[in-house]
Formats: C-alpha cells, sequence, structure tokens
C-alpha cells in the first residue's frame, strides 16, 4: 500500500517545528527568518540635511536669480558631513554645505555648486532654488516606531543594511539547521579514488549536502557508509550531537543489502511507498535522546534530489520559519507530448521558458539520470491520473534554483 506524496508530507511536517529564535548578529541573518517586528528606534533622515555639494540658503534671499542677474551673498561657514559646527544661518547669508550635512536653522534650500561660481568669501548665485529643494527632511523615508522588517521576512542583503540604519546590531531569527548527510553503499567510492569494476562514485551525498546549503542550512556530508546495519547505525549516533535533522540516501527498497531498513525500522522509523515517480520508497522518522528528524531516501540520484525538494525543503524551511514552506508553481504550456504512468505522481525534468511560458521534457523518466537532472531548470509535476499529455497542453512547472 502506497500512500500520496500530500499524506507522507503532511505525516513529516506534523513532527516538524520551527527552532527557538535568539538575538543573532545582524551579518549572520542573511538568508534566515527574521522572529521579531522590528520598529526603528530613529527617524530617516535622522535630521534634515543636503541632498548635494553646494551652498545653503534661505529661498527667500536668492529668488529671481538667473544668469543676467545673479545674486551674490557673504558664505558665513562650511558644514561637512559629521563635522557641524554651524547650526545656524543668518538672513542674507549662504554656508557651503557637502551632501549629507545637517542643514543649519534658518535654511531651506540647497543651491548646488552648479548654479554658483564656487566662491569662498562670497558665492554668486546665478539660479535660484525653490523651498525644499535638494534638502532630505528628517523622517521621510522611516519615522521613529515604523515597523521596518515584519516576522517572517526573509532577510537579504537590503533589510541588513536597512536594520544597520536603524541601529540594530542584533535582531531575532531562527538558527540554520544543521544537517548530517550520509550515503548507504559498499559499492560507493570517493570522487578522485580509483573505481572498481562494481563500484561507483558517490554524488548523492554532495547533491543533498549541496541542496540543503542553497535550501539555507549548515551541511555536514559525513561520506560513504558500508552495507552494513552495525556500521550504519555507528555512524548515524556519532554525528546526532551535531545534527538538527539527518538524511540518508540508498538502503530502503526491498532488498537484501537495504541496510537503512533493516537498521532504523526496529526503532520506529517508518518505511513505505509514496505514490510517485521517482522516489517511491520513502522513509521517515526520529532518532536519538534529542528525536532528531532522520529523512531516508531512496539511493538513485534522481530519486533523491525529488525526495529532498518533496519533503526536505519543506521540513527544512518549518525548522527556518520560512514560508511558503513548499516551493511555488507555476503553470506552462508543454512544447512535446508524454505518458506517464498511471496512479504516480511523475515529477519529470524539463527546460522551463519564463519568457514563453512554455516547458520542453530533458530526457527520460529514469531515476538514475543525473546527467539529464543537472541540463534541467524545472520539475514538470504530472497528476496520478493523467497517462497522456499532448503539446501545447498547460502543466504544472517547479522551477528549480529560484528563490522563495
Amino acid at each position: 500500500m502506497t500512500i500520496s506524496p500530500e499524506s507522507f508530507r503532511e505525516r513529516i511536517l506534523s513532527e516538524i517545528e520551527p527552532m527557538a529564535a535568539s538575538p543573532q548578529p545582524i551579518m549572520e541573518c542573511l538568508g534566515l527568518a527574521c522572529a521579531e517586528d522590528v520598529r526603528a528606534g530613529v527617524s530617516l533622515p535622522g535630521f534634515d540635511n543636503s541632498a548635494m555639494d553646494g551652498y545653503a540658503v534661505r529661498a527667500e534671499d536668492v529668488a529671481g536669480a538667473v544668469p543676467d542677474s545673479p545674486v551674490d551673498l557673504p558664505v558665513v561657514g562650511e558644514i561637512g558631513a559629521g563635522q557641524a559646527s554651524l547650526l545656524a544661518l543668518p538672513p542674507g547669508a549662504a554656508a557651503k554645505i557637502m551632501t549629507g550635512a545637517p542643514l543649519p536653522s534658518g535654511a531651506d534650500a540647497v543651491v548646488p555648486y552648479e548654479w554658483t561660481d564656487r566662491g569662498v568669501a562670497r558665492v554668486v548665485i546665478d539660479q535660484s532654488p525653490s523651498v525644499g529643494q535638494h534638502v532630505r527632511y528628517a523622517g521621510e523615508d522611516v519615522s521613529v516606531g515604523d515597523v521596518v522588517v515584519s516576522e517572517g521576512t526573509v532577510l537579504v542583503p537590503r533589510h541588513l543594511g536597512l536594520l544597520a540604519s536603524v541601529g540594530r546590531s542584533h535582531v531575532a531569527a531562527r538558527p540554520r539547521p544543521r544537517v548530517v548527510i550520509l550515503s548507504t553503499g559498499s559499492e560507493l567510492r570517493e570522487p578522485g579514488q580509483p573505481l572498481g569494476h562494481d563500484s561507483i562514485y558517490d554524488g548523492n551525498s554532495f547533491l543533498l549536502a549541496a541542496a540543503a546549503r542553497q535550501a539555507g542550512a549548515i551541511a555536514y556530508r559525513v561520506g560513504i557508509v558500508p552495507d552494513s546495519p552495525r556500521d550504519f547505525l555507528t555512524a548515524l549516533h556519532d554525528q546526532l550531537v551535531r545534527a538538527d535533522l539527518v538524511i540518508t540516501s540508498g538502503g530502503v527498497s526491498m532488498g537484501d543489502y537495504d541496510v537503512v531498513k533493516e537498521a532504523l525500522a526496529p526503532q520506529g522509523v517508518w518505511f513505505g511507498g509514496v505514490s510517485m515517480q521517482p522516489g517511491k520508497p520513502q522513509g521517515f522518522g526520529k532518532v536519538g535522546e534529542e528525536q532528531v528528524p532522520i529523512f531516508c531516501l531512496p539511493g538513485n540520484p534522481v530519486s533523491s534530489f525529488v525526495s529532498f525538494e518533496n519533503f526536505v525543503l519543506p521540513a527544512l524551511r518549518r525548522l527556518m520559519g520560512k514560508k511558503p514552506e513548499l516551493r511555488p508553481s507555476v503553470t506552462a504550456k508543454i512544447t512535446h507530448a508524454m505518458t506517464s504512468p498511471k496512479g504516480r505522481r511523475q515529477f519529470m525534468r524539463g527546460d522551463y521558458d519564463g519568457t514563453h511560458a512554455t516547458v520542453s521534457p530533458v530526457g527520460g523518466p529514469g531515476s538514475h539520470l543525473i546527467g539529464d537532472l543537472a541540463t534541467a531548470n524545472c520539475l514538470l509535476v504530472i497528476p496520478e491520473d493523467t497517462t497522456e499529455i499532448e503539446a501545447g497542453e498547460p502543466v504544472e512547472v517547479l522551477v528549480l534554483d529560484q528563490e522563495f
């Protein structure tokens, strides 16, 4: 008996709670979900300041200035950013001012250098600004008490810049989950090692560790575990001290050497079939004293990747407090007819063209075809009750490698 992908995902997410939030330095929060509504403790700008290098003036003192009839004013001082010594501007005078420097009391406009002779003791002005021209007023961007970052916002560089600008050095955020990845199989070898006649390179642990890291987690690739339940359990329990979540690949089907299933089923980890292709054999449960979630994925690389997208990624996003938890889908017209097995939801590799909202199947349905997976940029989702799709029909598409 198999269960639907939705049922399996619901089973998983019912066991996953967001990680506890804590104050973290803002530079450590890139890609994390903010766990508080952050209110500004200062206004931005914090004071009226100049938007140009030029001269602070009273607009009425230079009204009507034109090239044929300029206005000549005495320069009573100079105001630099962070070096403001002139606090007030008397009537009938100008003060040299730099961009970002505070506007002195009495001034209500800035004359750019380009409208003057750039005088030092006196300045000749041949164009008149309006009141407020080239002035940045206090609070026009952000006011004290404004919510500048809402709870749940995934922090990107522009948010970190804003947080620093309102004086926040730390912000409450949920940490990055620590994910341990184990590959099982006596046939596996590390890349760079010589291969025997019956051995293959371990690509899965690299694939899954990279996917976890792309999702925002800290990934620990443990390496290869041979087909021995005892060796597997030893490696697993050695790693639980640094794991918030564990991923294994291989050893979950019905074979004589499916050591993950043999080792973990007696410990209460669920193993069964999910009505999808690729990725039918799945396992999930919790292990160790800390009840760490463990995902037991099938060993073929495309099956592992599709399983990660459907089940591990939503769990990681829940741990991190990120919304939405599922990768959003789009609709596109398929360019070629294709068939799909009845009773299984197929996740076919594809090439999505966002400009024309079309998608082309890439390669075959085989779960071992990692070359085709690498050239694809999306997964086509074909429902269980659909066996044939004609060219031009709309299909659901999961666009990979997009931030959401």
